[in-house]
């Protein structure tokens, strides 16, 4: 309800005084409706909501609830961005469990990265702003919220523009920044509340078109689609009429390309999932932010066996809401990668076709797992010599399939790889790539992926893993004697063997 109604602005001025006096702790909603920290202060408000929080969650004697708890506890001794993210992770961890929802924490975490400069996080507050207004203005016409979350949007794009990217947090005078944005929005709105003027924004994609821009797959693009396919060549002879027939619903039809997640809430997921290589994840969202339709440069995940770089691939692909093909390297020894004629039996389109056709989207990803292990030989082509032409935008955006015998436009296909290594990788294939580092987890992790390797093994058992009885402290230990960090392949080998030992043990009784 907005707090502009004559009572609860009353109501809300005495709690945001009670706060700055130190006598009230303000909630999630509260901040979101621009009420001060407690004691005016954030550090101070992180100390006193972890303080809290942790006694709560201590009285409830649940093991399930220790990471949660010891992130909380490092906070009320140190308040930075580091330990805020740690209570976001830790949060995140909790989210399959059978606890009860932690989602405002995750709201209050986010708020609080939000005020020290980091522009996802500003944008997820814009988002969560924009959400209340839409809820006052259902019951009144308080502006009010809506300037504040344009403001908040402003203020993630001017930081995202200056170059300070994910992992950039301290920014001298940000709040100063964003209230003179809110001010801005505020006198403009009241200025045009009169004689507002809907219509100026009601540009249609066909009147983009008609406006003699000269590059109509451009506006499509913008607009969510694009055409991909536009004829096959050779129609006249038996195998053009069948490629014809096959790929005839797709031939001048614009196909949706995915559109850009709460990048925010990704971000969470996979460093709950992932907590090990939050510098590759960050490194990867900072080039989708912005962005309106969700697209990955061409990048290469490089990193020791047993590290998860093939799970945190199709981890990333499902979060980004991209539909994607993995495709295992070991054995490949050829170039159908790229398509193989049409006059040939074993005839078929490109990898990157075939995953179009299939998903009927125009920005699919592709997964090349191990492209270390391509065959090198060159008798009947060779993979890498195929990539090199299908990374760059210029040739995709033309590239003739052998299929088709037609140029489509791949352009928006996303592709990536997994490596342990890269000295068989042609230097001229590396060079249109990013390569990451994929870093193994240490022991520090271990609390963190157990639990989750845990839940995992009783769901392949059949099993509900709510059931899952969580590890307890000998447990724990005997996983950390054993596991000095490293490979997650031998870790969860050991989880699997400590549940055979308890179903053994089970069985005894």
């Amino acid at each position: 309800m907005s707090v502009k109604d004559p009572a609860h602005l009353r109501h809300f001025k005495r709690r945001e005084k009670a706060a700055v006096a130190g006598l009230h702790l303000p909630t999630e909603d509260e901040l979101l409706r621009g009420m001060s920290f407690f004691r005016d202060s954030v550090s101070e408000d992180i100390r006193e909501y972890a303080i809290r929080l942790s006694g709560a969650l201590k009285t409830r004697c649940d093991l399930g609830l220790a990471g949660l708890i010891a992130a909380l506890d490092r906070l009320t001794v140190d308040q930075n961005e580091h330990t805020v993210q740690d209570l976001m992770t830790a949060f995140g961890a909790l989210e399959s469990r059978s606890h009860a929802s932690f989602e405002s924490g995750g709201v209050r975490c986010q708020f609080y990265l939000a005020v020290w400069g980091h522009p996802d996080a500003a944008a997820r507050i814009a988002g969560d702003i924009a959400t209340l207004a839409l809820n006052d203005l259902h019951r009144s016409d308080d502006l009010e919220l809506l300037w504040r979350s344009l403001a908040w949007s402003a203020f993630s794009s001017s930081i995202r523009s200056q170059g300070y990217g994910l992992s950039t947090w301290h920014r001298s005078g940000q709040l100063r920044e964003k209230n003179s944005f809110e001010y801005q929005f505020q006198t403009a709105i009241l200025k045009r509340q009169a004689s507002p003027r809907p219509e100026a924004f009601e540009l249609t994609v066909d009147e983009l078109e008609k406006a003699g821009t000269g590059e109509p797959e451009k506006a499509q693009s913008s607009s969510g689609s694009v055409v991909v396919f536009r004829s096959a060549g050779n129609e006249t002879t038996p195998d053009g009429r069948k490629v014809e027939k096959e790929f005839r619903e797709f031939f001048g039809k614009p196909l949706p390309l995915p559109a850009a997640p709460d990048l925010a809430l990704v971000r969470t997921r996979l460093v709950a999932e992932f907590p090990y290589a939050v510098s590759a994840i960050d490194t990867i969202l900072r080039k989708v932010t912005g962005k309106r339709h969700a697209w990955l440069r061409p990048t290469i995940l490089l990193g020791p066996p047993g590290g998860g770089k093939s799970r945190f691939a199709w981890r990333l692909m499902e979060e980004l809401g991209l539909p994607y093909e993995m495709v295992p390297c070991g054995g490949i020894s050829d170039s159908a990668i790229g398509g193989t004629a049409r006059r040939w039996s074993t005839g078929e389109p490109s990898m990157a076709v075939m995953a179009i056709r299939r998903h009927k989207c125009a920005g699919p990803a592709i997964i090349l797992d191990e492209l270390e292990k391509v065959a090198t030989s060159r008798h009947n082509g060779n993979v890498h010599d195929v990539l090199v032409g299908l990374l760059e935008k210029e040739t995709s955006t033309r590239w003739f399939d052998p299929y088709l015998e037609a140029s489509c436009n791949l352009s928006h296909v996303s592709w990536l790889m997994t490596a342990n290594e890269v000295r068989s990788v042609p230097a001229v294939l590396l060079d249109r790539c990013r390569i990451l580092q994929f870093p193994l987890p240490g022991p520090d992790q271990l609390m963190f992926l157990a639990p989750r390797i845990l839940e995992h093994l009783y769901v392949e058992l059949g099993h509900d893993p709510r059931w899952a009885t969580p590890l307890d402290q000998v447990e724990t230990d005997a996983l950390a004697s054993v596991w000095p960090g490293g490979s997650i392949r031998k870790l969860h080998r050991l989880v699997e063997k400590l549940v055979e030992v308890r179903e053994d043990l089970r069985g005894r009784q």
